[in-house]
């Protein structure tokens, strides 16, 4: 039995290192944005809110302030049932172009953030979609960057970097280590040519690919997924045309949860899109990333009740991980400017199998709270 667990753990432990080490080397293929050439197509920033009275106005002024030509600038706001005063705000904002849309859906839906997102997209004049998120900020040289990047690219979907910031805690600092190395994968998967993750916070495509692969349909039973799930659709027939811009300037910054129950709700919404994954590569990448936690987890509880050869079976397969992980996650770290985080992962490291393994399970069954609402 210990001969089988030894050979499993290091199995999976060699898979994981040879997996980030490729990574880390899609981070390394993706070039730096060169001297980019003045926006020519027209943008949509679409936002989908729902009770954000708090955050939107920030966010809004942020979008105003963008170095970018008014002429060529739409923004969109689609109200998402909010029962505060996230449209008066809003409202406030018409006489400078913003334009306010409700969504008022008389049949319940899974996916109210896509629905909101397309219905937008009927209506936008933009050739280019850009989605972000209420609670963001961005500097004002943000959409000047990511729209010049997807001209001179020519690409047909763009995912840029979005990091969490303005940390009140402990716990939100290691969020944000631990996005940061989502991020990362992203972008690293991009540079490899294999797309598998982005955000919708800071994501950009053309309207007329988005038109012609059918929007959301056929992911549009899932709640989240607006922008995971429209990756892969997008990579199925165009996985060449996708990108990642790698610059500061392009990035958007977002608040970590501000509690532990906050921020596994949020987790499994997230994991709960990896089972409707069309690529089997992912997948099966997704549960091998599984199996290897369950595998460490297994091992320490072994080491405990079994046999104390366990436990340095473990502690060997931890040191290995927090090494790969450290060589990842180092020029993560140095672009977005939080190098001094990097002292917490140590920690992120052993919390990260414990909290894997419950996420994994957990998001891909029952229900979860999702801006006051109950989805799967």
């Amino acid at each position: 039995m210990i001969l089988n667990l030894n050979i499993i753990v290091l199995f999976l432990t060699l898979v994981y290192v040879l997996l980030v080490i490729y990574m880390r080397k899609g981070w390394k293929f993706i070039a730096l944005p060169a001297s980019l050439p003045p926006p020519t197509k027209r943008v949509s920033v679409i936002i989908a809110a729902r009770n954000e009275e708090e955050n939107i106005g920030r966010t809004i002024e942020c979008l105003l302030q963008q170095d970018f030509p008014k002429d060529l600038l739409e923004i969109i706001i689609v109200d998402d049932h909010s029962d505060d005063r996230t449209s008066d705000l809003v409202l406030a904002y018409a006489t400078r172009g913003v334009l306010l849309i409700r969504l008022n859906e008389s049949d319940k839906l899974n996916s109210y953030k896509k629905k909101a997102i397309a219905k937008a997209i009927e209506s936008c004049r933009g050739e280019l979609i850009v989605t972000t998120d209420a609670d963001c900020r961005m500097g004002t040289q943000w959409l000047k960057t990511i729209v010049g990047y997807f001209e001179q690219q020519d690409l047909y979907m763009l995912s840029s970097p979005v990091v969490y910031s303005e940390e009140k805690s402990f716990f939100e600092r290691l969020q944000t280590l631990e996005f940061l190395y989502l991020i990362g994968l992203g972008a690293a998967g991009i540079g490899n040519g294999k797309p598998t993750t982005c955000n919708g916070a800071n994501l950009a495509y053309r309207k007329d690919v988005f038109l012609e692969l059918g929007g959301f349909n056929g992911i549009d039973n899932l709640a989240s997924g607006d922008d995971e799930l429209l990756l892969h659709k997008v990579a199925e027939k165009y996985a060449d045309r996708i990108g990642f811009c790698k610059s500061r300037e392009a990035i958007v910054y977002t608040d970590a949860k501000p509690d532990l129950w906050a921020f596994i709700s949020q987790r499994k919404r997230w994991a709960s899109k990896s089972t409707r994954y069309k690529s089997k590569a992912v997948v099966v990448l997704g549960v091998l990333i599984w199996l290897y936690n369950l595998a460490l987890l297994g091992c320490f509880v072994a080491g405990v009740l079994v046999s104390v050869d366990y436990l340095k079976l473990f502690a060997l397969s931890l040191l290995v991980k927090f090494w790969v992980e450290y060589y990842f996650m180092q020029p993560m770290a140095a672009f977005a400017q939080r190098k001094e985080l990097l002292r917490y992962l140590p920690l992120l490291t052993g919390l990260h199998v414990l909290y894997l393994v419950y996420i994994g399970v957990l998001g891909n069954i029952g229900k979860y709270d999702w801006k006051g609402r109950q989805v799967r």
